[in-house]
């Protein structure tokens, strides 16, 4: 009894043995067949993949993106036709230009998301490389200084344009509330994008009113353009203000046209679209703007624009800083 109890604990031990082993074994070919799956084995692998060391200007960029093989670009996606997401693709004018960009230079610009007065703070941080989203370029910008207070709260960055752009106003198809400049807008109501041009210009509109003895703008400020399209929409505004490559394409597309319509004439305050490189990256900065020029050179800054009907809003050269 005692010899056959302790043969098949023998035998149940020599199963357990041999399970173990295969176990181990089959472990040890998993991680054969997949590679090492730690975030630097993966990150390694993905720039391997992202990198083209054969691109026309690879070797112009700064040693650490030519590791990471991407550029990490800060965007607000939620501004049609500049960047947004279709069936969860990021699409538009700026990811179109930063996939020739990315040719060029033998790269990738991964679009990260984010809320657009966080977009600064995201590039101080290292979060972002650069940010390229409808970004006005202005002198407060490139110095760092808060448009509200005046104060500088960072180094500030340098900007390469590559589209010249102004503001519009569009309100209610067929309502627009006497609406017809910049001027009109005292006592109305406005939604416009937080921190943007539409945003500082309606705040200067309103003290303007104020001085001249009128009642100031109401303004709702919303984290993206679609909030305010939506607050539009709805009755609860008189009207929006945003870059007119935006005012143009809400105009156009929403309720099949039947939604909004355009007022005030030409746009106002023209002035670029800027790619933002913090200060003090002046290589990274220096190839992106030969990369924007040579996709000028060859037609397919055209192309882009011609896709998504912005055709008057090019430019002719590339400028450092031509905001004012």
């Amino acid at each position: 009894m005692t010899a056959r109890t302790t043969r098949r604990t023998a035998s149940g031990r020599s199963r357990s043995a041999v399970a173990g082993a295969t176990a181990v074994a089959a472990s040890l070919l998993l991680l054969t067949a997949c590679g090492d799956q730690t975030d630097a084995a993966i990150a390694k692998r993905d720039a391997k993949k992202n990198r083209d060391t054969s691109a026309p200007l690879y070797k112009l960029l700064p040693k650490d993106i030519q590791e990471k093989g991407l550029i990490q670009v800060g965007s607000d996606i939620t501004y049609k036709p500049v960047e947004f997401r279709s069936n969860g693709a990021i699409e538009g004018i700026d990811p179109d230009l930063g996939a020739a960009l990315g040719k060029e230079l033998g790269v990738k610009l991964n679009f990260n998301n984010a809320t657009f007065d966080t977009l600064m703070g995201g590039m101080k941080s290292r979060r972002y490389d650069i940010a390229m989203s409808a970004m006005t370029d202005t002198r407060e910008r490139q110095q760092g200084i808060d448009s509200t207070t005046g104060k500088k709260i960072g180094e500030g960055v340098d900007f390469i344009d590559y589209l010249d752009v102004g503001v519009s106003i569009y309100t209610r198809k067929g309502k627009p509330q006497g609406i017809d400049g910049w001027d009109a807008l005292c006592g109305k109501k406005i939604a416009v994008q937080r921190g943007t041009v539409s945003h500082d210009l309606a705040k200067d509109q309103s003290k303007k009113c104020e001085k001249n003895g009128e009642s100031p703008i109401a303004m709702e400020a919303f984290d993206n353009d679609s909030e305010a399209q939506t607050r539009l929409r709805t009755g609860g505004v008189d009207a929006v203000s945003s870059d007119y490559p935006v005012a143009a394409y809400a105009v156009k597309v929403s309720g099949h046209g039947n939604d909004f319509q355009m007022v005030g004439g030409a746009p106002v305050k023209a002035a670029p679209y800027g790619i933002a490189v913090p200060k003090g990256h002046e290589k990274l900065r220096d190839a992106l703007k030969a990369a924007l020029e040579k996709t000028l050179q060859d037609g397919t800054y055209a192309k882009v624009l011609h896709k998504w009907d912005v055709k008057d809003a090019a430019v002719k050269d590339v400028k450092l800083n031509g905001g004012s």
